[in-house]
């Protein structure tokens, strides 16, 4: 615990995905003052026509759990 899941649009490298999944566990640990040790992050790549639907299910669908808005439409992804 805690754990984070980034869901993303397909393309980025091996590297780049531990280098961003290390980032945020490192500020994810300052924020909440804690031990690194305790979490983990997952990433899941999906390709622009998936994307409608995370976006839909876990973005639109759920206003009060998103804590940083999206300033983009995406359907302009297509």
């Amino acid at each position: 615990m805690p754990h984070i899941g980034i869901k993303m649009l397909q393309g980025r490298t091996e590297e780049q995905k531990k280098k961003a999944a290390e980032a945020v566990k490192n500020a994810l640990a300052e924020a909440l003052n804690m031990g690194d040790h305790y979490i983990t992050v997952s990433i899941e790549d999906f390709d622009a026509e998936q994307w409608q639907e995370v976006f839909k299910s876990e973005i639109a669908d759920k206003p009060d759990k998103v804590y940083v808005k999206p300033n983009y439409d995406p359907k302009s992804l297509l």
